[in-house]
Order: structure tokens, then C-alpha cells, then sequence
């Protein structure tokens, strides 16, 4: 059944209709959350809870919030990246599913807070953060709100970094689920969802063919992986940039070009960061880029290039087509960055395959009822899910799938628990 309601601060309410069918679009493709959704609708493990959420507003993200409040929660939801929101998903949540939402695509800074904050108005017992935003303006500007925060869920590895920082400092306030660091999270999603979805992104956005290309994925985590893999399926020729020994060393047996930024400025046709760290492209490595040369991002916050410092570069600033800034250098070079250095999966396309979605929205849900179950025992520092959560969403999903797996014999399972057996 569904309720209509009238608060939150959204585009425009007539897009919810078509917020409605990309929804349920969404949803036929994720079976797993649907069967959390069903045992969540039976048990009702979030009962009682009002849960803030700052997420990047899909159509997946409206059915893992669909099944948040299927468990008895009150869920309130905001943006977590100005360009990330589906504005007719934000109708439809708010005014056909009854989960008041905060969000604009195109907000300002002053509009993206303000909607944090009216979340936080709600005095929520649960948080659900991508980016730890959410957690961060309670620890420095609603420290009042702490009291009433049982426990956090954490989505992307850039809130990881800020809350193990946090952690560090003894300032965190609350238990944090790391959502991020589960396997069926950080394994698929970031990987083979940030692969594809980027390539989207930079693809709707330019529309240049990848083939030939020289492409520079700037990080080699799972999401540079995700997206070092994809490009080189499309028939680029990719080259990764690295700080970590052991990561360089991995793409160099996967078979890519590894050298130093300052390298790959010269030759690079489009370049992405995905390294959770800022101005990892900075204005030396833009003045040695070559004509026509693309620059994008796919971590998190948009520092990652440093668009400040490019701003002070360039002579003229122009935008001859959606999500593309043009910048003409003192050199007399013209090279283009995208969506504002933000997001480039999320602002210029959709985000994520909901297929994908589905493993980590699973996680994320469970991980909220592992924290209302267990919130009296979990300390105020940054924990990881237990290993059984991961392996239940895995064998629901293999199933979905109708592949089979093997189980061990008892002669097996006693020999892997004894040492007594050897050569």
C-alpha cells in the first residue's frame, strides 16, 4: 500500500509517474533485495527507527529505501552528491511511497546542506551515509544528535578513509557498519558496477569512441580495476597511475602500462580518477596534456581535480554540449573535463546496473538490522560485517542466477578442521 505525502523538497512532483515505472524497472532486476524486502515485511527488524539516509538518489537506491521501510523504519533520504539525484525518482519516493526526500539534481552547496540538515531535523537513531557527510555534520555542527544515533552504515571506500580518520581521533561518537568493505559489496559493485557505469558516463556524455584510445585510469582499487577491465574491452589502450607498490605491480600482471602521472599527462587521451584522494590530476599535469584531451572523475568528492587551480590556468571557459566544460590554456591547447569534476557515472548517466545494486543494497539493509540488533555491544569505532552476511547474499544471488556450487563432505570438513593428516 502506498501513502501520499507532501513534504520534502524535490523538483517537481508530476515527474512521479515516470519515477514509478523506472522504479519498479529497477527492482525486477534485483532479486535478492526483493527477498530481504519479503523477510524484512515479516520480522520488521527496523520497528521504531527513524533512519537518515544520504545516498545517491537511483531507482535502486529508492528499492533498497522501499525495503528500509518495509522493516518498520521511518526513512528520510537526501542526496549525497549534488549531480547524483534521478529527480523522478525523488517524486516518486515522496509523493507514492511515503519516504520524505531532499534532493535536486543541479543543487547548489547551500541547497545540498540544507537538505542534509533536514534530514538530521528528524533526529534519526540510524544513519546511512556514501561519502560520511551525514556523520560529519553531526560531529561538527549537530553534536546534539549524537545521543540518538545507535549506529551509522557506511557505503563508498571515500567515507571509509574519513571514518577510519575519525576512528584515529577518538572523535567518533557511534558504531559504524562498514558497508564498503564487505566482499559482495566492494567485490562486484565497485568493480564491475563503477566499470561499466563510468564508461557509460564519459561515453553519454562525449560520445568518443574508446577503441584506439589511450586511456589513464588514475588509482588501481577495485573501482580502477573495474574500470581499467571495461576499457580495455572496449579496445583502449590503458595506462595506470599509482602510489601503491603492490597495486602497481598487480596492473603490470594484468597486463597494463603502469608509469607516473607526470608520463601519462603527455600521452593521455581520457583520463579518470577513481582514488578516493584530491587533485590527484593537478594543473602541472593539465598544461602537459595533450589537444582534445579528456579529464573525469569517478571517486567520490570532486577534488580529485584540481578544477580550482585549472580555473586560474585557463584564458576562456566554455560548455558546447551538457556535462562538458571546455578550457583553453595559455599554451593555445584546449582540453575538457566532465561533469564538473563530480561523479561522472552518476551525473552524465544513470549509476550502477541495478543487478549489481542488488548485492550491495542487500548488504547495506542487513547491515542495518546486524546494527539495531547489536547496537549495545558494538563500540564507537568502524566494524565490519560478519562473514555469514556475505555468504547468505552470495548464495541468494547464485541461485537467482541458477548456478550451482559444491559442498563439503564430512570427510572433507573434518580434514580442513584437523592438522593431524599431512604428506
Amino acid at each position: 500500500m502506498t501513502t501520499t505525502q507532501t513534504k520534502g523538497d524535490i523538483k517537481d512532483a508530476g515527474l512521479k509517474a515516470m519515477g514509478i515505472q523506472r522504479i519498479e524497472w529497477a527492482e525486477a532486476d534485483m532479486p535478492v533485495l526483493r527477498a530481504v524486502k519479503e523477510k524484512f515485511a515479516k520480522e520488521q527488524p527496523l520497528k521504531g527507527i527513524k533512519m537518515g539516509c544520504c545516498l545517491h538518489v537511483t531507482t535502486e537506491t529508492a528499492n533498497l529505501v522501499r525495503t528500509l521501510k518495509a522493516g518498520g523504519a521511518e526513512v528520510f533520504l537526501c542526496a549525497s552528491n549534488p549531480l547524483s539525484t534521478q529527480d523522478d525518482v525523488a517524486a516518486a519516493l515522496t509523493h507514492e511511497y511515503g519516504i520524505e526526500t531532499f534532493a535536486i539534481k543541479g543543487e547548489d552547496n547551500d541547497t545540498y546542506y540544507k537538505h542534509l540538515n533536514s534530514v538530521l531535523d528528524q533526529k534519526p537513531n540510524v544513519t546511512m551515509d556514501d561519502g560520511a557527510d551525514l556523520v560529519t555534520l553531526i560531529l561538527t555542527k549537530r553534536a546534539e544528535l549524537s545521543e540518538h544515533v545507535v549506529a551509522s552504515m557506511e557505503e563508498t571506500t571515500t567515507g571509509i578513509i574519513r571514518l577510519r580518520a575519525m576512528e584515529k581521533e577518538g572523535v567518533l561518537k557511534f558504531p559504524v557498519i562498514a558497508v564498503n568493505d564487505a566482499d559482495c559489496k566492494h567485490l562486484f559493485d565497485n568493480r564491475y558496477g563503477t566499470g561499466q557505469s563510468t564508461v557509460d558516463g564519459i561515453i553519454r556524455a562525449t560520445n568518443r569512441l574508446f577503441a584506439g584510445r589511450v586511456v589513464v585510469t588514475v588509482g588501481y582499487g577495485w573501482c580502477g580495476r573495474g574500470f581499467a577491465m571495461r576499457s580495455r574491452g572496449m579496445g583502449a589502450r590503458v595506462i595506470v597511475t599509482e602510489i601503491d607498490p603492490v597495486k602497481a605491480l598487480e596492473a603490470v600482471m594484468d597486463g597494463f602500462e603502469v608509469m607516473p602521472m607526470a608520463e601519462a599527462a603527455k600521452i593521455g587521451d581520457i583520463f579518470c580518477t577513481l582514488t578516493g584522494n584530491k587533485h590527484v590530476i593537478d594543473v602541472e599535469h593539465f598544461k602537459a596534456m595533450k589537444p582534445g584531451a579528456i579529464s573525469c572523475n569517478s571517486g567520490h568528492f570532486d577534488n580529485e581535480l584540481n578544477l580550482a587551480g585549472l580555473a586560474k590556468l585557463a584564458k576562456k571557459v566554455g560548455t558546447p554540449k551538457p556535462f562538458v566544460d571546455q578550457w583553453e590554456l595559455p599554451s593555445g591547447n584546449t582540453i575538457f573535463t566532465l561533469a564538473e569534476g563530480r561523479l561522472v557515472n552518476l551525473s552524465a548517466a544513470e549509476g550502477h546496473p541495478a543487478n549489481v545494486m542488488d548485492m550491495s543494497f542487500a548488504v547495506q539493509a542487513l547491515a542495518s538490522e546486524y546494527a539495531v540488533k547489536h547496537q549495545k555491544s558494538l563500540d564507537n569505532k568502524v566494524h565490519n560485517l560478519p562473514r555469514e552476511v556475505d555468504e547468505w547474499v552470495a548464495t541468494l544471488k547464485l541461485e537467482t542466477m541458477g548456478v550451482g556450487i559444491d559442498t563439503l563432505t564430512p570427510e572433507q570438513q573434518k580434514y580442513l578442521a584437523s592438522w593431524q593428516e599431512g604428506t
